[in-house]
């Protein structure tokens, strides 16, 4: 698994318009190949009437699935820079679709270069991207009078808090970096001068607002 992962944050669109043609950017997350190309299809019957509707996408946890379309436009003008869009910001399991409606203007190769990478890069920064980073799941209990010496500690740090249960005793399950697991558990055991139990739990992704 990896320790970390950037994608969109969810399904959007943008638009922009260039010499009253239309470039309508739609983002949006895929599992596999399959489902990239199915979401390709869906949008061409939802724009039957556009010139074109080019595609990118990036599979694979190191985008091991690379895959664009020009869908008509000039070679290398269209797919190509959407795609190196995704992979300069190293997105994962990403797939935009770029659709124009020509407005009667030929914009010549560098303009359509500009024109599809660009739409790209603002729908990427209205939409958003996030960044997930593998966690593990530790719960830390402890007794009523060490309670405060672990908040103190967990309030001055960078660890996240994911639920506190009060019974006989504190039970503090905390969300933490795999990266960071072992400094974790030993500043715990120095706060708590090691009373207190800990026990780690599963490992998740957590996903958190990402600007480079």
């Amino acid at each position: 698994m990896l320790s970390r992962y950037l994608t969109v944050k969810q399904t959007g669109q943008h638009e922009i318009e260039i010499k009253k043609s239309r470039f309508i950017c739609t983002l949006a997350r895929v599992e596999s190949e399959d489902h990239a190309k199915q979401l390709v299809q869906d949008i061409k019957k939802e724009h039957w009437k556009a010139s074109h509707n080019c595609s990118a996408f990036t599979i694979g946890e190191r985008q091991e699935i690379q895959r664009s379309s020009d869908d008509g436009e000039p070679a290398g003008t269209a797919g190509i820079p959407m795609l190196e869009i995704l992979k300069k910001r190293q997105l994962v399991n990403t797939l935009a679709v770029v659709t124009r409606y020509f407005g009667g203007t030929e914009l010549g190769k560098g303009g359509l270069i500009r024109a599809y990478g660009g739409v790209v890069a603002e729908a990427l920064e209205v939409i958003g991207v996030v960044e997930g980073r593998l966690q593990q799941e530790i719960m830390i209990t402890i007794d009523y009078s060490n309670h405060g010496k672990m908040e103190n500690f967990i309030e001055q740090s960078s660890y996240l808090i994911k639920h506190i249960e009060f019974t006989d005793k504190v039970a503090i399950t905390c969300m933490v970096d795999e990266d960071k697991v072992e400094t974790f558990q030993q500043e715990v055991i120095n706060v708590l001068k090691g009373q207190g139990t800990i026990i780690l739990g599963e490992k998740k992704y957590h996903e958190s607002d990402y600007h480079s």
